[in-house]
């Protein structure tokens, strides 16, 4: 969560600041451009190099902005950079990684329905996991927006599960999901730092990694020699990954969290997979299918079912 920001009332950014449902749209739609986005780009760019440029620019982007928090946390970064670094290897790198090679051979609209179940597979983690208290709603819930999840995976074939028969790409959309899921868990352990801080040593290990990725996976590092000859697409793409999906939803999401409480912030994210379809359609020109239908109005079932759960169960308990 960000500070307090200061001199709020001048200008136009600092009004934007205090606006905290303009910024809880913002951040997922930023959010879903980034899957509208990468798939803009498929044969373009190597998907391992699209993740690389994209962490390299975001720490470079975002180094300047940061250097003053950065020395006021430098005490606790010196003892905990090995940890933070990993939280952007997990959560930046390789969930994004994982979702750009899976839009190589899916739909931008079946990714962006998929990572919609996203709330729901991080509270059933925390259940399993971490015994977080979930009642027998919510779990109802979670395991409707699931099905909603498969039901876009094997495209309206559910029978297709009994063989394994799922498209490969979506395949790797739902490995990108756990692999957030596992990171949206771990930040339980995130040390206490300025949000600025975090960003920019987490996105100094999702640039490690990238480029290790690309090296290991991928064409390698000499092929950054071919993004100066690339089309005026590609690089508007670098440069919206770099900067929007990267740092301005981050910080619009943690701002509208200040502003506003976790609780009523949450269901914000429910926008991603909205914005990522309807973007899907209108700039990559997809198809929706009946089956995109059919699964997004379950997996919103199943969202719904276990928030009011949730809400119903702390009304509940509060004396």
């Amino acid at each position: 969560m960000t500070k307090p920001h200061e001199q709020q009332n001048s200008g136009k950014f600092a009004r934007i600041l205090d606006q905290p449902y303009l910024l809880l749209i913002l951040a997922p739609l930023f959010w879903g451009g980034n899957v509208v986005a990468a798939k803009l780009v498929v044969g373009e760019i190597d998907p391992f190099l699209l993740l690389s440029a994209r962490c390299v620019g975001a720490t470079l982007f975002i180094l300047p902005f940061s250097l003053p928090f950065l020395r006021a946390d430098w005490p606790v970064i010196r003892r905990t950079w090995p940890l933070v670094m990993g939280f952007g290897a997990l959560g930046y790198a390789l969930y994004n990684v994982l979702l750009y090679v899976g839009l190589t051979t899916t739909t931008a609209v079946n990714s962006a329905i998929e990572t919609g179940a996203l709330p729901m597979m991080i509270l059933l983690a925390n259940f399993v996991i971490f015994r977080v208290r979930a009642n027998v709603l919510q779990i109802l819930g979670v395991a409707i927006a699931i099905s909603g999840v498969m039901l876009t995976a094997t495209h309206g074939d559910l029978r297709r599960i009994l063989t394994l028969d799922i498209n490969i790409g979506d395949g790797f959309i739902l490995l990108a999901c756990l692999t957030y899921t596992a990171y949206t868990l771990a930040l339980r352990y995130r040390p206490q730092m300025h949000m600025m801080s975090f960003m920019a040593v987490a996105f100094l290990g999702a640039a490690l990694t990238g480029l290790a990725m690309l090296q290991v996976f991928g064409p390698g590092l000499g092929s950054y020699a071919s993004i100066p000859s690339m089309s005026v697409t590609v690089w508007a793409v670098l440069i919206y990954v770099m900067i929007f999906p990267s740092m301005f939803s981050q910080i619009a999401y943690a701002r509208g969290v200040e502003l506003v409480g976790p609780n009523r912030a949450a269901p914000s994210h429910n926008l991603i997979p909205v914005f990522g379809a309807l973007g899907s359609v209108l700039i990559l020109g997809e198809r929706l299918e009946p089956y995109h239908y059919l699964a997004a109005a379950i997996i919103i079932g199943g969202i719904l079912l276990a928030e009011w759960a949730a809400r119903r169960h702390v009304l509940r308990s509060t004396p």
